[in-house]
């Protein structure tokens, strides 16, 4: 990642250690330059319609399990954080066929009027315009992404990684980590929430709390963390915690999805 680039993103929405106030701002000549890296881009208007065919395209010619899978644990001893969500876009929208917005309406809406998008848990609208993908990069990049569940940050996300692919190895030192994230898992108590394993990961690999929980997210997305019991009083909804809030210690982590994703490197 060109660090000039990252530069100009990361002070288009930060300033001293938090969100810049009023309007962002960023020169032309930055602007462009960033755009040229591929880390800033043009407003997007796009319909849903048109995000689904460009995933479809992409699942079906450039994208398979074993990059995103790679990527994500190259990110644990590189601490490159935006390789991180492939894996939960990948998750979310693998399987999600062809579609128009309109085609099933969902009566009962969670995440989206669209019945495919909301079956998949993808939050969606019919039509995007000027949508703003640099504050969804910005996300991506400095903490691994935060509206991970996105119809259109899932269509950035993984185009992103197209992009960045350059030299994903996966060392030891990967596996290492990745196996003690499994067993911070194990240890939990029955009833601890995702906020207790946040802690439990913080001495496995170098982050931030912001860091971990989007990493949780991204699991809960990917289903390696699931709640047995939708039902559960939640803990962090519309706060910290969105496909995690129900979940708890004694759900412990799928080994179906765990050997599905990462069963070659264990």
């Amino acid at each position: 990642m060109d660090q000039k680039a990252k530069k100009i993103l990361m002070q288009t929405f930060w300033q001293s250690g938090r969100w810049r106030d009023g309007e962002y701002t960023y020169t032309e000549e930055d602007f462009q330059y960033a755009k040229r890296m591929g880390l800033m881009f043009d407003r997007l208007t796009i319909s849903h319609d048109e995000c689904i065919q460009r995933l479809r395209q992409l699942h079906d010619d450039r994208l398979t399990k074993d990059l995103v899978v790679k990527a994500f644990l190259h990110s644990l001893s590189t601490r490159k954080v935006y390789l991180r969500s492939a894996l939960s876009s990948w998750a979310l929208t693998a399987q999600l066929p062809i579609h128009t917005y309109h085609e099933r309406p969902e009566e009962l809406v969670s995440y989206s009027a669209c019945g495919y998008c909301n079956e998949h848990k993808i939050m969606s609208n019919e039509n995007y315009i000027n949508e703003d993908l640099n504050v969804l990069n910005f996300e991506r990049v400095k903490w691994g992404g935060v509206r991970l569940n996105w119809l259109v940050y899932c269509l950035l996300d993984l185009e992103c990684l197209i992009q960045e692919q350059e030299s994903l190895i996966v060392c030891e030192a990967d596996i290492e980590i990745f196996k003690q994230m499994l067993e911070a898992i194990k240890s939990c108590k029955d009833m601890d929430a995702a906020r207790q394993l946040e802690k439990r990961w913080k001495d496995v690999f170098k982050s931030n709390q912001y860091e971990r929980d989007a990493v949780m997210e991204i699991w809960g997305y990917a289903r390696l963390l699931e709640s047995t019991n939708d039902y559960r009083k939640e803990r962090g909804r519309g706060t910290d915690f969105m496909s995690m809030a129900t979940w708890r210690g004694q759900d412990g982590y799928s080994e179906e999805k765990v050997n599905f994703y990462f069963g070659s490197y264990l």
